[in-house]
């Protein structure tokens, strides 16, 4: 079985670590691969770090438009190779092929955005703030920067870093996740084509020593982070107090609201395709469907759409909902559904013990939906990450939004209705930094950031678009003189 390699310095390089984890397709539990794991991957970001940092010396006075070049090359690969890559995303993560196709599209839109960085990078210049005196602002690359990424969209969220960090002058390092390490690695072997510096871009493999190495190196300035609340505060926090820059993107409890007036049946088959798409496991899966005003309409065509999904192996292009990623990530949704139950909960449809024929070993779960659980409780507020829609009725847009703007994230809210009246009052007050309105998956373009707000994100700026050229840039500001008869000397 192969031992994946890190990428380092232009070149495919064996780990210092000899302890490996194994690569597992989630709906055969075939063993895909194997990534090292383990302390010894402390040399491996040395090694890799040392690599961008003498890259970054040469690449920083590269001019941008000439540092966007490689981008276009790598559009080009990334669309050439596009079926083989999302093949590999269903293959390791369990998504289906649909969704893994629109994840690599999602890619190479960042890669189109920061092939505009001449254009983003551009800043200030005032001229005479005194007699014969200019200020300007200028943008400079940090240095080493690096990606410490989730297993949710192994394809797509490296791109909301990837492109702009070089494009912007600096070095870059991913650290895939170790449960889909694999769609980096054919990622990287297009990246290996480009007309690069080597060293300006490098992938190291590992588990969480991996991630403290990167955290810890004096010569890392950045680092880009997306997963769990837990996690990104953990990243967030030793970053900071390792002098870094830091944005970690963490988790969600999104709801979506349904008004009386909103189209049902367009509304249904959207809120279902975002509860149940990625078999829920996306920072932006709506959960906590709130029903105002429903005489058992919505309720009825919701548990209709949820019961007719198909649950199966994602290479099937005829299956609407793969596995989630790990056998103790089922244990643990099915747990969080027994919690519910207990905390007063009924399961209106149940997804357990899911058996699909010819992957009886898949870590699957069907779509699952609860309802009746307390507003006060503990899983109508707890991340599940999973294919779980929770019903809530409430009388009004008001009771609605005090529900929302109660609780302790902020990623995305979503409003289905016809009144335009009740859709800006939503989006102006809903505590949430993405909205959706008759949108199940306020999913930001590259152009615009991806915004979460409260504990679903940690830090001041997002990534993709502007937000991430900023990031990975530093101002200098510049107040010159030029007086008349210095001129006149030379």
């Amino acid at each position: 079985m192969e031992i994946l390699n890190n990428y380092i310095d232009g070149s495919w390089v064996r780990s210092s670590e000899t302890n490996t984890v194994d690569v597992v397709n989630p709906a055969s539990q075939e063993i895909l691969g194997k990534v090292p794991h383990g302390n010894n991957t402390f040399a491996d970001v040395d090694r890799a770090v040392e690599a961008a940092s003498n890259a970054f010396r040469i690449w920083r006075d590269v001019p941008v438009m000439r540092r966007v070049q490689p981008l276009y090359k790598l559009k080009q690969l990334l669309e050439e190779n596009a079926e083989d890559i999302a093949r590999t995303i269903t293959l390791e993560c369990g998504k289906t092929l649909v969704e893994s196709r629109g994840e690599v599209q999602r890619a190479i839109e960042n890669v189109e955005v920061a092939c505009g960085t001449p254009t983003l990078i551009q800043s200030e210049f005032s001229e005479n703030i005194a007699p014969g005196i200019d200020e300007f602002m200028i943008r400079q690359p940090l240095g080493v920067c690096a990606c410490i990424a989730p297993f949710n969209f192994p394809g797509m969220i490296p791109f909301w870093f990837l492109p702009y960090a070089i494009a912007c002058g600096n070095a870059f390092i991913i650290k895939p996740s170790e449960k889909v390490p694999l769609t980096m690695q054919k990622v990287f072997h297009l990246l290996d084509q480009l007309d690069l510096p080597k060293g300006v871009i490098n992938m190291v493999h590992g588990g969480k020593e991996t991630v403290d190495a990167l955290l810890e190196h004096p010569e890392v300035r950045a680092i880009s982070f997306v997963g769990s609340t837990q996690v990104a505060k953990y990243i967030y926090g030793k970053g900071a107090a390792n002098g870094k820059r830091v944005q970690a993107q963490g988790g969600a409890k999104n709801p979506v609201v349904i008004l009386p007036d909103a189209d049902i049946e367009m509304s249904v088959k959207i809120i279902t395709d975002s509860v149940f798409g990625c078999a829920g496991q996306r920072c932006l899966a709506a959960s906590n469907i709130i029903t105002v005003g429903d005489n058992g309409n919505i309720k009825d065509a919701l548990y209709e759409s949820a019961r007719s999904r198909t649950t199966g192996y994602g290479l099937d292009e005829s299956i609407e909902m793969g596995p989630v990623i790990t056998a103790d990530s089922r244990s643990r949704i099915e747990y969080l559904i027994e919690k519910g139950v207990k905390e007063g909960g009924n399961v209106l449809l149940d997804g357990r013990n899911a058996k699909i024929e010819g992957f009886e070993k898949g870590n699957f779960i069907k779509p699952t939906i609860l309802e009746g659980l307390p507003l006060d409780g503990d899983i109508i507020r707890t991340e599940i990450f999973g294919p779980v829609m929770s019903l809530i009725e409430l009388e009004t847009v008001e009771d609605a939004l005090g529900f929302i703007n109660g609780g302790r994230y902020g990623n995305m809210a979503c409003l289905f209705t016809s009144s335009g009246a009740n859709a800006r009052k939503f989006r102006n007050q809903a505590v949430a930094g993405n909205i959706g309105i008759n949108i199940g998956v306020a999913a930001p373009m590259a152009q615009f950031p991806f915004s979460g707000w409260n504990e679903s994100f940690f830090g001041d700026l997002h990534g993709q678009g502007r937000h991430a050229i900023e990031f990975f840039t530093q101002t200098k500001v510049v107040i010159e003189r030029w007086p008349k008869e210095w001129s006149r000397k030379f």
